[in-house]
């Protein structure tokens, strides 16, 4: 199959430091070449791949200080999938819906994955404006705001089984981590009263960005306490090391997490999760087995012994088995082959896929998913 992946050009492929769209597409793009699909992936010049690169700006943008206004790569960026779509059989963008107004009434099969949150108003408009767009969620939790858009399909996020190691044993790690950005939404501020109240230092290596420095420093007199360390943003190569030697991760989040990409690297190495019941969160952790969901701060320290008495080798088993870029390119690829089908003609259903074969990972009683839904009819 030949395939385009559309990524972000605010980061490079795979992104050099946080990045959680940018990653997901490098994992996405490199296991669908291991699996012998012929790909290509527009992204920034500075991405690194095994498929065919076609480079649409000379580096990431955020890192590049000269650019003021990234909408003009992107435009780049479409006319060149758009002068060179004949040459695929189905092409997925992950840029939001950028693309909208040129892919929305042409004959190509194309999948336009949602990353992030779907609550705010405004996208009522722009689905309905734009119902032709197929679209994948990455939880089912994302798809509740909009559960009348045109939804091909859930697939859950995954990472390369070997790209972060368990650390399984039984020694006695002696920090909570939090890892991801700092902002209002993400609640560092929770994380650090959980850790000090129950006695534990913490970790916290995170990115700042521009728009929430003004918070950061309102964080200052918590980050400066006794126990707590603040590390910044950090790497992939330094992520395995501060996440497997944690005790637990704290995910205190307080928005719509539309999945959550840190739980399951957490996972990866072994380290069992203990997060706030929002978004995405009841379908990534199976509760008692590789964290737990709490709903406020008190609950959170009164149910951190029971977190840090879990398996981490069951752990590390319930990633294998759920959460794997090898899972997450399959189900992709079946959705491609419907929405391939279906553009020659032939008519088809899209398979339920294999992430929501466990009933428990449903988010709420009314959600929009149904066993099988056909291609191009809005799901309810």
């Amino acid at each position: 199959m030949k395939i385009a992946q559309i990524a972000p050009l605010i980061e490079s492929v795979p992104p050099r430091f946080y990045g959680g769209t940018e990653r997901i597409v490098s994992y996405l793009t490199e296991e669908l070449v291991r699996q012998g699909h012929e790909v290509t992936l527009f992204a920034s010049g500075d991405s690194q791949t095994a498929a065919r690169l076609e480079p649409c700006c000379p580096q990431a943008l955020r890192l590049n200080p000269s650019v003021r206004d990234p909408i003009p790569y992107y435009m780049s960026m479409l006319d060149k999938v758009h002068r060179s779509a004949d040459q695929f059989d189905v092409l997925h963008f992950h840029i939001d819906q950028f693309h909208f107004p040129i892919f929305n009434k042409i004959n190509f099969a194309a999948l336009t994955t949602l990353h992030g949150r779907q609550d705010l108003p405004d996208l009522h408009y722009l689905y309905r404006s734009f119902p032709g767009m197929d679209l994948a969620s990455i939880s089912n939790a994302q798809r509740l705001p909009i559960a009348d858009a045109n939804f091909a399909g859930t697939v859950y996020h995954g990472l390369p089984a070997g790209l972060l190691k368990p650390t399984t044993g039984n020694g006695k790690r002696g920090y909570l981590a939090f890892l991801g950005r700092v902002s209002p939404e993400k609640r560092v501020d929770r994380a650090i009263e959980i850790a000090l109240a129950s006695g534990m230092a913490i970790k916290i290596a995170a990115k700042v960005d521009r728009v929430d420095a003004a918070y950061f420093k309102s964080l200052e007199p918590l980050i400066k306490q006794p126990g707590v360390e603040f590390i910044g943003e950090i790497d992939e190569v330094a992520k395995e090391e501060f996440l497997g030697q944690a005790s637990a991760l704290l995910f205190p989040i307080d928005w719509p997490e539309p999945f959550g990409l840190v739980m399951i690297e957490a996972m990866a190495c072994g380290t069992p999760v203990l997060a706030f019941d929002n978004g995405s969160v009841r379908e990534v952790i199976d509760e008692g087995i590789t964290g737990s969901i709490v709903t406020s701060v008190e609950e959170a320290i009164a149910m951190l012994p029971s977190v840090l008495a879990l398996d981490r080798k069951q752990v590390r088993q319930q990633f294998d088995k759920r959460f794997v870029a090898s899972r997450m390119a399959s189900d992709y690829v079946e959705i491609y082959k419907a929405l391939i089908a279906r553009k020659a003609g032939m008519g088809t259903n899209v398979l339920r896929p294999k992430s929501f074969s466990s009933t428990h990972h449903e988010p709420h009683l009314n959600s929009p998913i149904i066993e099988s839904a056909k291609v191009g009819v809005p799901t309810r």
